[in-house]
């Protein structure tokens, strides 16, 4: 069997007639006949019946037309591939993402996308969970880097980086020296927190019902900065992404503490309308990300 007769059986399957599929690739009908009777003889299978001058295709025949369709679109996107590969991204990229995302990793993957493609040109847009999902679905957004999980069917969601949530106070609080921290310690804490209906806010407020805590939530916003400003200044204490608390442990401007017996995690993911192709622009980003994701990795996880 050869690409040649999957050909010709998908031109008989569409023209009705060994005659019409010859003069649809440009041969003979005797050629199209030999090549039936060698490819039948091969399978010791009919692929078509002869009904007077009518032809019907078998279930093995049927088999063949299926593959053929899978082969032929296969080469198909391999060639287009190939052929965008050789192109310059040109275009409009548009990116949306949540505030820690936008702050700590879009920033290093876009300058990386931008050296290896300088004509493309990037947005980004800031925004809470539903407000991305919303570009994404209206065609405001391409592609999104989002804390998961996230219900939608008609998107699709790949997880990419988890990163540990850690209770940060300012450096003169009572529980800033202590590196564990006792659940039952955060009891009636004044907290400032990720804005409600976010999925880090749900995985607190879950910690928070397991343990039985009554946190006092003092503050809600969905912009990291704020809160470890507000947390600086002696106003509360918080529960974070590590990345974004980091600087501000080094140079002594917050304290980090783990929770005892608890690893509070996030999972963050790429989000795209699902679609049979990814445009190069989306799966080129993606690219870039998987051979700088070692940065982010460590980049995430706590103190040791």
């Amino acid at each position: 069997m050869d690409l040649r007769q999957l050909e010709i059986i998908r031109a008989i399957a569409e023209s009705g007639s060994f005659t019409a599929a010859g003069e649809l690739l440009h041969v003979s009908q005797s050629a199209i006949s030999r090549q039936i009777l060698l490819l039948e003889e091969e399978l010791g299978e009919a692929v078509f019946y002869r009904i007077g001058r009518r032809i019907r295709i078998t279930p093995a025949g049927e088999s063949l037309l299926q593959l053929s369709h899978r082969v032929f679109q296969d080469l198909q996107d391999t060639v287009t591939a190939i052929s965008d590969k050789q192109e310059s991204l040109r275009g409009t990229m548009r990116l949306v993402g949540g505030m820690t995302v936008c702050l700590y990793v879009f920033p290093a993957l876009l300058a990386e996308v931008r050296r290896i493609h300088p004509q493309l040109d990037l947005k980004i847009t800031v925004g809470s969970t539903p407000r991305s999902i919303a570009m994404l679905r209206a065609g405001a957004g391409d592609l999104g880097l989002l804390t998961l999980p996230i219900e939608a069917s008609d998107l699709v969601a790949v997880p990419v980086l988890q990163e540990e949530l850690l209770l940060v106070t300012y450096p003169t609080h009572p529980l800033a020296k202590k590196r564990l921290v006792q659940a039952a310690e955060l009891d009636k804490q004044p907290f400032i927190l990720f804005e409600t209906g976010s999925v880090t806010r749900r995985l607190v407020e879950e910690f928070f019902t397991r343990e039985r805590i009554e946190a006092e939530i003092v503050m809600e916003t969905e912009n990291v900065e704020i809160i470890k400003a507000m947390v600086r200044n002696g106003l509360g204490i918080s529960i974070i992404p590590w990345q974004a608390a980091a600087d501000d442990v080094r140079t002594r401007q917050l304290s980090a503490s783990r929770i005892a017996g608890h690893s509070l995690q996030r999972e963050t993911g790429w989000l795209y309308p699902k679609m049979s192709r990814l445009p190069r622009p989306v799966s080129e980003v993606i690219r870039v990300f998987d051979t700088i994701k070692p940065l982010f990795e460590a980049a995430l996880k706590g103190p040791r």
